[in-house]
């Protein structure tokens, strides 16, 4: 409570509220003051419920509260009888019922002003059915219920725009983009119009260039055209050559079989073909309907907020829960008339999934065998367009392996020559580099020479004169040559229109037969793709349904298997404490005293009395340390000053060793002399 009481306080403490409340404040509001404050809060939401409190009637201030409350879907906790206490609570301002609101109200703020802005728009007034027999009336309640449904389908496309991503900033930055591109293009049409005015007879060479577009953009599109009509004549022969390639296996089949064959293979496709009509698809249909009444039911609801699916995801846990209870219940009950009944449930179950399982393979297989049908048709169909010719067998092939050998032959003598060619362009190229070096040598010392003699950069501008002289000749002739060409170009245009205009006049006439082909072939491909879609979708349907009932029962196997074996488990150890407590039994009664002996019972007397034992021996070593631990610990300290002395008198000797004599001590009478 304390916490609700403190996330109620910071919520009003912000914007747009700026209470400014602490704990205490809050906590000391008076019953009006709280019914204010839930007033603003509900103004915030909903801008209509914006009223001072103390000019209305309390039971309006209830019921007004109320009906928003219901619209926001808030639900107090508690049964009916909590209802009517959340009722008078509401009108005399009581905390217990006034905080949890506020706490419910400030945690969903956004998604409820939300709730509350469609409730304005979409709770639908009822109309009593006796005005509705008005043809006015019933005109402006249909017009009414249209409006409604045109505000939904906006909405929904007004929340799809605010999330897709477009941004107006850059719409207008595309827009401004393509403005200038216009411009652009509008003043380098201008500049060539310029251009072109000075040309003579430009109108008509224009009119012609124009022509000669249109004939260009019309060819394109003949060509392409053409190239569609093949494509279809392409598919119609293939798929000409997959019947044809049917029929002669069905005919091929039929010449082979049997009578008795035929029969048994026609029995077997009309079991399989009345199992999949009787049983499985009348099951994928139902549980189709019931998906579709689900998903309508859930359609037809208002929109559910976040707190809403919580609240759903609570309630299926609970319904959970309550299964595994009754299972568990009747797992204990364990009635054998029950169990047998389960067993042949449990054998049927799996009979029927294996024939489901085996009717799905003989699908899966039909299907891959039409697949690779096709495949093998469209792959043959690949090496005649490569090469023209049927896939070689036998000694055809034979042949065309002698023919790649010698062919193998001829390519490594080429390839031979090839290398010799690539050799001798190597010393090419190396014996031009050497030539340019030695160029560059010669041309740094002609520089070197011209700087000598006071002319240095002659070579080089008799070098650009004669290049600008060149360049010069050439700009010459080709101006000389561009009113010849200009000239010759009309000509030839002219020439190619007419050629083209009679060249297409056959073909026009083949285009407008083929035309009515291709109507005739695309309204049969049609209706042969919205066959193929709608067997396609359902196919699809069938296949995720199966799906997910193959995966939720082998789910469901997996759960019994680790059921089944985890009671396995239990039962085996209870067998083993069973039998060792039946063993000590036996032992604990018997009057022989070896059998008694090897009770585990007296095991644990003899193992706790030796414990007991070695505990006492403990105690008495324990005190025995106890009390020679002082002189022990003194002991120890002379003995590590007699080591500390020890290597100490050692050191010394050392260093004495180590020590070079100068002399010897010599002592007689009481005195001490030194030799050297």
């Amino acid at each position: 409570m304390s916490d609700q009481i403190k996330f109620i306080v910071d919520s009003l403490n912000k914007e747009p509220f700026k209470k400014n409340y602490n704990l205490i404040t809050f906590d000391s509001l008076g019953p009006m003051q709280l019914l204010q404050v839930l007033n603003d809060v509900l103004a915030e939401i909903d801008p209509k419920q914006d009223v001072d409190i103390r000019e209305e009637m309390p039971e309006q201030t209830a019921k007004r509260m109320l009906n928003l409350l219901g619209i926001l879907k808030y639900k107090p906790p508690g049964n009916a009888t909590d209802m009517s206490t959340f009722r008078q609570g509401l009108v005399i301002g009581s905390k217990p019922v006034i905080y949890p609101v506020l706490h419910w109200l400030l945690q969903r703020s956004n998604e409820l002003k939300k709730r509350a802005y469609l409730a304005r728009f979409l709770i639908k007034l009822e109309v009593p059915s006796e005005f509705l027999q008005d043809e006015t009336v019933a005109d402006t309640n249909k017009q009414y219920e249209e409006l409604m449904e045109a505000f939904k389908t906006l909405h929904k496309e007004c929340e799809q725009l605010k999330t897709s991503g477009f941004s107006t900033a850059e719409i207008r930055r595309d827009i401004s983009a393509m403005e200038e591109e216009k411009d652009q293009l509008m003043k380098r049409v201008e500049r060539l119009k310029k251009r072109v005015e000075t040309v003579q007879n430009h109108q008509r060479m224009l009119k012609i260039a124009r022509q000669l577009r249109v004939e260009k953009e019309r060819e394109e599109f003949l060509a392409q055209q053409k190239q569609e009509q093949k494509n279809q004549l392409f598919h119609a022969v293939q798929r000409l050559q997959r019947v044809q390639n049917q029929l002669k296996s069905m005919r091929h089949a039929a010449a082979d079989a049997k009578p008795e064959s035929l029969m048994k293979r026609l029995e077997e496709e009309i079991k399989f073909n009345s199992y999949m009509v009787t049983e499985k698809f009348p099951k994928e249909l139902e549980s189709k309907k019931k998906e579709l009444h689900f998903l309508q039911k859930v359609v037809s609801e208002p929109a559910m907020g976040h707190s809403d699916l919580l609240e759903l995801e609570s309630k299926v846990n609970e319904v959970n829960t309550e299964i595994n209870q009754l299972i568990e219940k009747k797992m204990m009950r364990n009635e054998p008339i029950e169990g047998k009944l389960s067993l042949y449930r449990q054998q049927a179950s799996i009979i029927s999934r294996k024939k489901e399982a085996k009717a799905e393979e003989l699908q899966e297989t039909k299907e891959k065998l039409a697949s690779l049908e096709r495949e093998v048709s469209v792959k043959t169909n690949q090496t005649r367009e490569f090469d023209g010719a049927e896939v070689l067998k036998g000694d055809e092939f034979k042949r065309y392996v002698s023919k790649l050998r010698s062919k193998s032959t001829v390519f490594k003598k080429k390839h031979q020559i090839i290398a010799e060619f690539k050799a001798e362009f190597g010393l090419l190229q190396r014996t031009e580099e050497l030539l340019k070096q030695r160029q560059e040598t010669i041309q740094h010392q002609l520089q070197t020479i011209e700087e000598k003699k006071g002319v240095s950069g002659y070579s080089y501008t008799q070098e650009e004169l004669e290049r600008v002289s060149a360049l010069k000749s050439e700009v010459d002739e080709m101006k000389g040559r561009t009113l010849d060409d200009m000239s010759e170009m009309v000509k030839k245009l002219n020439s190619l229109v007419s050629e083209k205009k009679s060249a297409l006049a056959p073909v026009i006439k083949e285009l407008r037969q083929l035309r009515q082909k291709c109507q005739e072939l695309t309204q049969e491909c049609d209706e042969k793709k919205a066959q193929y879609d709608s067997c396609a979708a359902g196919l699809e349907s069938n296949r995720s349904k199966l799906e997910q009932e193959v995966r939720g029962l082998r789910e469901e196997c997996l759960q019994e298997e680790s059921k089944y074996h985890y009671t396995n488990c239990v039962i085996k150890n209870l067998e083993v404490q069973l039998r060792r407590a039946t063993d000590e039994m036996k032992a604990y009664v018997s009057s022989d005293q070896q059998e008694k002996r090897k009770a585990i019972r007296e095991q644990y007397t003899k193992n706790i009395t030796e414990q007991e034992n070695l505990g006492k021996k403990l105690r008495e070593k324990q005190k025995s340390v106890r009390e020679s631990h002082g002189p022990n610990m003194k002991q120890a300290k002379m003995w590590r000053d007699l080591e500390q002395l020890m290597e100490c008198k050692k050191q010394c000797f050392l260093k004495h060793q180590n020590q070079v004599p100068i002399g010897q001590v010599i002592q007689e009478g009481g005195e001490d002399r030194l030799v050297l």
